[in-house]
């Protein structure tokens, strides 16, 4: 049995779009990290960190121990500098106003653990290249509120796909979750996909089709 340590609607989609049968727990922790940490030392820190309070809840509420525990968190950076969740639509706009014209790294930690002590953690990277923004659209952009719940202020997904000239690596990984990786990963672990599949994200991954593995521009 997987079972997502996470309350993120994103995630849940990524995982039905790819056919995971899975239970949700929500593992709630301190995102906290040490000043000056490393961000892809941190960004394992926390998906570590909720998969291990995932687990400790799901056991909680009486699920085997051998059940497989997923945890991630995803940061965007820029010039070493962790973008988190914008706390006002002020300081969403100055995010994406930094972020206008610019290269920056989205780090997705990815934690798989279970009660009988196995434990796997790594951090998958995806380069994405802003093309200039306007002030008149990132106001736009921010009033739809797409960007208040998101690392980097911005959903690739969605309306801010528009920003997005090209991107190196993985699509979903940026969203939140690297399947790639990640399917490659739970085969190891046992957790096999279904015959039946969600298209749930699909309309925000189709303006994007050809991104995934490599560069290229929309």
């Amino acid at each position: 049995m997987l079972v997502l340590a996470s309350s993120s609607p994103r995630r849940a989609l990524l995982l039905r779009e790819r056919g995971y049968v899975f239970e949700t727990v929500k593992a709630s922790v301190s995102e906290e990290l040490e000043e000056g940490i490393p961000p892809k030392i941190g960004v394992r820190q926390l998906a570590v960190r909720k998969a291990e309070a995932g687990l400790m809840q799901w056991l909680e509420l009486g699920g085997d121990k051998l059940d497989v525990i997923l945890g991630a968190d995803t940061m965007v950076v820029l010039d070493s500098i962790i973008l988190g969740k914008p706390a006002s639509p002020l300081e969403a706009e100055e995010i994406l106003q930094r972020l206008s014209g610019r290269t920056h790294a989205v780090l997705t930690g990815v934690a798989l653990i279970s009660g009988s002590g196995k434990i796997v953690a790594d951090v998958v990277e995806t380069i994405v290249n802003f093309r200039r923004l306007g002030a008149d659209e990132i106001k736009e952009y921010v009033a739809t509120g797409e960007p208040m719940d998101k690392a980097g202020a911005y959903g690739i997904q969605g309306e801010a796909k528009k920003f997005v000239t090209a991107i190196q690596g993985s699509l979903t990984n940026v969203i939140g979750l690297p399947m790639e990786y990640l399917s490659e990963q739970l085969r190891a672990w046992g957790i096999e996909q279904t015959n039946i599949t969600s298209r749930e994200v699909d309309n925000g991954l189709s303006a994007f089709e050809g991104f995934t593995g490599g560069t290229s521009a929309p």
